[in-house]
């Protein structure tokens, strides 16, 4: 916070003038919120989890002046960015595996070793599809599909780290679990790349205050109730043989078995995971 406010003053402006700069740039709150693109009516818009209509400011509910200033280097929220990754994702759903989009949510994946990784997550009619999207060059470079019908559980709270670990994570989250017989190797609790553990865990994307409109597009718990309903109903129709069918849905810790984690302790403390802009360079 020192370090933000010490460059809004070598630049000459007051907090007041500042404020009023954030508010008069084309950069500014009022074009960072997120135009989602609806198709049909408003109620259609509303159940993809996407605002129908785009809310103004409310001055006591978005973040302050000097948050904005520092929120503004995430590439997701400059003019069009949002929009155009929301168009590039949706032409990637395969309407005869997954079926019809019923919400959007742009999250922050939390792996077994407590990285953050920026996401735009969909839920349809037959999966979960979880996409690393590049907002700078403005591409997928890769996207995870999760049949609903093996979703099993979904977990709600806050996160918990073993008694001798040196790390904390504030903050609630959700993790989603699509195989319950299968547990984490060896291998792969102590692999950092690994990519085949039985679950994902979310939790809110850094931008979620920046205004109404993406705090709704950042809300954990209507993505947990989407994606629940959503399960529910695959189960009934294409159910797997001999596995239980139904989602169980619990509030409780989510554990993060993670000791030191000096990576992602830099990682996550210079926001490695998302595409923003770090001085002259923005990746």
């Amino acid at each position: 916070m020192e370090e933000v406010k010490d460059e809004v003053r070598d630049k000459g402006a007051t907090g007041e003038e500042q404020e009023k700069q954030l508010s008069s740039t084309p950069e500014g709150p009022a074009d960072t919120q997120p135009a989602v693109r609806t198709e049909g009516t408003e109620e259609r818009a509303a159940d993809r989890g996407a605002a129908p209509s785009i809310p103004q400011i409310n001055a006591s509910f978005a973040a302050s002046p000097v948050d904005q200033f520092r929120l503004k280097r995430f590439f997701v929220l400059r003019p069009g960015t949002l929009n155009q990754a929301i168009k590039d994702i949706e032409a990637l759903v395969d309407k005869e595996v997954d079926g019809s989009v019923l919400g959007i949510w742009l999250m922050a994946e939390v792996d077994h070793w407590n990285n953050e990784k920026e996401r735009l997550v969909l839920v349809t009619d037959s999966s979960l599809l979880v996409f690393k999207y590049d907002f700078v060059m403005f591409k997928c470079d890769q996207v995870q599909r999760i049949p609903l019908n093996l979703v099993d559980r979904i977990c709600h709270g806050t996160f918990s780290f073993p008694k001798h670990s040196i790390l904390q994570r504030a903050g609630d989250g959700v993790r989603v679990f699509w195989d319950r017989l299968r547990e984490p190797s060896f291998t792969s609790r102590w692999n950092p790349f690994t990519t085949d553990y039985p679950f994902i865990t979310f939790t809110y994307h850094p931008v979620r205050n920046m205004n109404e409109s993406f705090t709704s597009l950042c809300d954990i718990q209507s993505f947990g109730e989407k994606l629940k309903d959503a399960a529910q109903k695959v189960h009934a129709t294409k159910p797997v043989p001999g596995k239980a069918n139904g989602v169980l849905v619990l509030n409780q810790s989510i554990p993060i078995d993670a000791y030191v984690g000096l990576m992602s302790f830099l990682g996550n403390q210079n926001k490695l995971g998302y595409c923003m802009a770090r001085g002259h360079i923005g990746y």
